[in-house]
């Protein structure tokens, strides 16, 4: 079997040890919106590798600069975890793939082709052209890096006896891992197990790699199909924190860990996921994100542990079996919500922020600690939601060329409603006074005059963090301009604040990016394989 079973395997058997590939930094970064900043991705990284993920797919090295230096970086700080780049079929891919994980300590190509008829179609070649172009390129990879992955983008749309076909040619070739994509969250569970289970059957040389499932959510069955996959004879699951991903994202790791553990007595498997970690990452791909997790999401939603039934929390109260199949605590939950206030320390507060997740230094406390003690003056409670809402307002200094000084917005039923504004720009203050719509128009409308540019919003967010009047609110903030895609987010008690906020953080990153000459966006297509 492959190195990473035999690494982390803690004395079990390959045939219940089920490998977790996370691809968060890969695949979920496709999301339109979700792209992270390169000291995201490192943070990322990090915290999969610390939770006990098999493989962290880091990135696809030929699409842009910026991917290429992350991947490059992640390779060579990450400790445990197998460290694997995207590639096209193309020698140039797998090339650029190799140069940037090849520092690793254990280091993948995952390389991949569309084999349906559908995707056939997109580099026009015919069913031996494709045969001879995944024998050469697979080889030309295992020439390179003795972990290989491959896959046939599209599997659970493809001819079942070509699909056997390129199989057999990639295990030929030198490929380790076979991973079968449904691509576009096609396939049912039943309909997965059955692939897997016939092409360990009837392909030769399938006895010796290991299968993969890789499936999309379109039809809400990613974890589902996954898990059916792994009872046929997968042991390698593909996944996203958060489920995050292209259109309705990808199998949630969270829930294919948590199904694993809770339901070992029909599903005999296991990875080497420390599953406690599991809210933590969730809430820090969140927040770089900028892709706020519904309430109701399975384990990792603010609901998923809630009860507001009277019937439920009369059975919670005499057993909290009565209806939870597992504990919060399980997850990295705290079982207390410890309230601070503006007499609550600076070592409370780090203590706190410890119990949440976040290591922070000296300097970053002090940071920190202003904002809370600023928070704190206007509310009186602040619970942990509060702090990680806190926590998300953080930025890189890189990102802070643009400072909100003061803002007053008038608002009411008749006319158009005013704001006036002070904005730092790179030192220097600004002032000037707009209207708009409403109070957050009116401010955004102050921005754009005092900040020209030329990016489109396209999504404008507003969460209450906890409840009450003096709730915060978390606003998340989109903006596209030319191809680049930025988020930001902010929280504030006062919305059109978080709003500004947040807005101005979006713009910092537009400034950041354009003069990286554009490095972050993708210069190439998935589909463009000729």
């Amino acid at each position: 079997m492959t190195d990473p079973e035999k690494s982390r395997t803690s004395g079990t058997t390959p045939q219940d040890r089920v490998l977790i590939f996370d691809t968060t930094l890969r695949d979920g970064e496709q999301s339109p919106g979700a792209t992270m900043t390169h000291a995201e991705k490192l943070e990322i990284a990090n915290l999969l590798d610390e939770m006990g993920v098999d493989i962290i797919e880091a990135g696809f090295p030929i699409a842009s600069e910026g991917d290429f230096a992350a991947v490059s970086e992640i390779a060579r700080q990450t400790q445990n975890a197998v460290i694997c780049g995207l590639a096209r079929a193309q020698f140039g891919d797998i090339d650029r793939c190799w140069e940037a994980v090849k520092h690793a300590k254990q280091p993948r190509i995952h390389t991949f082709i569309g084999t349906s008829p559908l995707h056939r179609a997109i580099p026009n070649l015919t069913m031996d052209e494709m045969a001879d172009r995944i024998h050469e390129t697979v080889t030309h990879a295992r020439n390179l890096c003795g972990n290989v992955q491959w896959s046939p983008m599209d599997a659970t749309r493809t001819e079942l006896d070509y699909l056997y076909r390129v199989v057999e040619i990639a295990i030929k070739a030198g490929a380790t891992t076979i991973n079968i994509p449904d691509t576009v969250g096609y396939t049912a569970p039943r309909e997965s197990a059955d692939l897997i289970s016939k092409l360990i059957a009837n392909v030769p040389g399938a006895d010796e790699v290991v299968f993969a499932t890789h499936c999309h959510n379109d039809l809400g069955m990613a974890t589902a199909n996954s898990l059916a996959a792994v009872e046929a004879g997968a042991r390698q699951i593909e996944c996203t924190i958060n489920g995050l991903g292209e259109r309705a994202g990808n199998t949630a790791l969270e829930e294919v860990v948590m199904a694993l553990k809770v339901r070992n007595d029909i599903m005999p498997y296991r990875t080497g996921i420390d599953s406690t970690k599991i809210m933590n990452i969730s809430r820090r791909v969140a927040a770089v994100s900028g892709f706020a997790v519904q309430f109701n999401k399975a384990i990792v939603g603010k609901n998923a542990f809630a009860h507001e039934s009277g019937i439920h929390q009369d059975g919670m109260l005499k057993n909290a079996e009565t209806f939870e199949i597992m504990r919060p605590e399980d997850v990295g939950l705290t079982e207390t919500n410890i309230v601070m206030g503006k007499h609550s320390g600076r070592a409370a507060l780090r203590s706190k922020l410890e119990q949440l997740g976040f290591e922070l230094g000296d300097n970053q406390l002090k940071d920190v600690f202003v904002r809370f003690k600023e928070l704190a003056d206007r509310k009186k409670e602040i619970y942990e939601d509060d702090l990680l809402a806190l926590m998300r307002t953080s930025t890189d200094p890189e990102e802070d060329r643009i400072k909100l000084v003061t803002m007053h917005a008038v608002c009411g039923t008749e006319g158009p409603n005013q704001a006036r504004m002070t904005l730092d720009i790179e030192g220097t203050q600004k002032k000037t006074e707009q209207t708009g719509d409403g109070p957050v128009d009116a401010a955004f409308n102050c921005v754009k005059a005092l900040v020209p540019h030329e990016a489109r919003l396209q999504l404008y967010q507003v969460h209450a963090v906890t409840e009450g009047t003096d709730a915060q609110a978390t606003v998340s903030v989109r903006l596209e301009e030319a191809g680049r895609i930025v988020t930001g987010q902010s929280a504030d008690t006062d919305t059109v604040v978080a709003s500004v906020r947040a807005y101005i953080h979006a713009l910092n990153r537009l400034l950041v990016r354009r003069a990286k000459g554009g490095t972050d966006r993708r210069e190439v297509s998935y589909k463009d394989i000729a």
